[in-house]
């Protein structure tokens, strides 16, 4: 086995290795405290015993009396073996015996086995242990009345001892039989209840590359329906980025074709033109369309950041206004070749946004770009800024033909152009207006131009925080 399957098990045997640790931790604590409990009651019933015998002799002596000529009585005591006792008694019989002593300390009677014990103190406490002898004894001494006479009895620790062990055997066998085999039952129920991950990874397994059919798992248990609901999502992610790579490689090939092509033709031509004005002719073409090309490159690009939802990632406040001016300033070559007059109502001092500024300015830019390549020369495009309680409006509005309210929707497909629609546009505008819409949440409609013809496109976003705060 490799250090790295060490050092990081399976889930099933990391679970069934903690299970049976907090087992056998809870077992180990709970059978040491009832190990000293159990023992604990045993010693106190066992002096309970011994306090009872001497209480019994004492009662026994008050009505029998001692001998009358005052010699000890010496009592034999048989032996703890079975042998010495027979079949009727157990190895745990316990070895006893008692004293009695007078007031002065002369034994008045003893049994054999406590022969030659010292006689007690008066300070002497009624339990204590003694040693006598090669033994340990627990002793019980009982004082009888004023006369001063005393009674002990005693109890080898052999019999104490020996319930001691059997204790340890009792629940060490408990550990060394119960652990093994709760850790097999423990194994059993882990790979039951890990059945449903086997099932999930089979049919991960089994699924077909590109399907787009959610993962599944009945009677999926509650733990395992967050996994499957984030994988089903991720999938879901997988699957539309692999998608947006598949449309938009097609849309480079397809848009990247003509312009290429293009300008192999021209500088074709330069090079076999016999006359300088056709090579200089042939050569401003080529430089027209590799211009189109850079475009139509940025506008792809855009188009699929967009799409990736890369922009999202950079959300800050922005100011509208501010961003309108620096878009019309980027634009004063293309407004002034367009012959085109573009129509800038008063902007109001401060429009703020929550949004992505890259975003935003592409979206604006191409607003204003789709709008004068449907304008014929001459035409107006006019574009608005507003604040209409917590939403923030832009408006674009033009004189040119217009589009029925029947194909307007369609004008948000990519690479969609109208028939007879003026100028070089690739039909990339307004799909990339729709995408930085949906980034922010915003609103889009096309609406009839105010002039009577043309199209009048209106963006509603929400203000900032701070200036929808102030507009209430």
């Amino acid at each position: 086995m490799s250090g790295s399957a060490l050092r990081f098990p399976s889930l099933r045997a990391r679970l069934r290795w903690m299970v049976i640790a907090i087992l056998a931790a809870a077992m180990l604590l709970l059978g040491a405290l009832s190990y000293r409990y159990t023992l604990k009651e045993v010693h106190e019933l066992l002096d309970g015993r011994l306090a009872q015998s001497a209480r019994t002799l004492d009662v026994l002596l008050r009505t029998g009396g001692m001998p009358p000529d005052g010699r000890p009585v010496v009592v034999p005591t048989p032996s703890r073996t079975p042998a010495a006792h027979g079949k009727g008694t157990h190895s745990y019989e316990p070895e006893v015996g008692y004293q009695v002593f007078a007031a002065d300390g002369r034994v008045l009677a003893t049994t054999a086995n406590l022969d030659g014990m010292p006689a007690p103190r008066a300070d002497d406490k009624a339990f204590r242990d003694v040693s006598f002898g090669t033994r340990r004894w627990r002793v019980f001494q009982l004082p009888r009345g004023s006369d001063g006479e005393w009674i002990r009895t005693a109890e080898r620790y052999d019999s104490r001892t020996e319930i001691s062990q059997a204790l340890w055997v009792q629940y060490g066998l408990m550990l060394f039989v119960a652990l093994p085999l709760l850790a097999l039952l423990m194994g059993w129920a882990i790979r039951r209840g890990l059945k449903p991950l086997d099932t999930l990874a089979r049919r991960l397994l089994r699924r077909e590359p590109g399907s787009h059919a959610p993962v599944t798992l009945e009677n999926a248990p509650t733990e395992l329906r967050p996994l499957l609901d984030a994988l089903n999502e991720q999938i879901g992610r997988l699957e539309n980025a692999l998608e947006r790579e598949r449309r938009f490689s097609a849309d480079v090939a397809h848009e990247l074709r003509t312009p290429l092509a293009s300008t192999m033709i021209n500088l074709d031509a330069a090079i076999g033109a016999r006359e300088p004005g056709a090579a200089d002719s042939a050569l401003a073409d080529a430089r027209e369309c590799l211009v189109a090309l850079a475009r139509r490159t940025e506008q792809l690009l855009a188009l699929a950041r967009l799409e990736s939802g890369e922009g999202r990632r950079a959300m800050a406040p922005v100011d509208l206004a501010t961003l309108a001016g620096d878009v019309i300033d980027e634009m004063v070559s293309v407004i002034a070749h367009s012959q085109v007059e573009l129509v800038l109502a008063p902007l109001p001092p401060r429009l703020v946004v929550h949004g992505d500024e890259a975003a935003l300015r592409a979206m604006l830019r191409n607003l204003l770009e789709n709008a004068m390549r449907h304008v014929p020369s001459g035409g107006m495009v006019e574009l608005a800024l507003s604040r209409a309680g917590r939403v923030a409006v832009i408006d674009v509005v033009d004189n040119g033909p217009g589009i029925p309210p029947e194909r307007r929707a369609a004008l948000f497909e990519r690479f969609h152009r109208e028939p007879g629609t003026r100028g070089d546009g690739y039909g990339l505008g307004l799909s990339i207006v729709q995408r930085a819409a949906q980034m922010h949440g915003a609103d889009i409609q096309l609406l009839d131009s105010r002039f009577g013809t043309g199209l009048h496109v209106r963006v509603s976003l929400l203000l900032h925080g701070d200036e929808a705060a102030r507009e209430r």
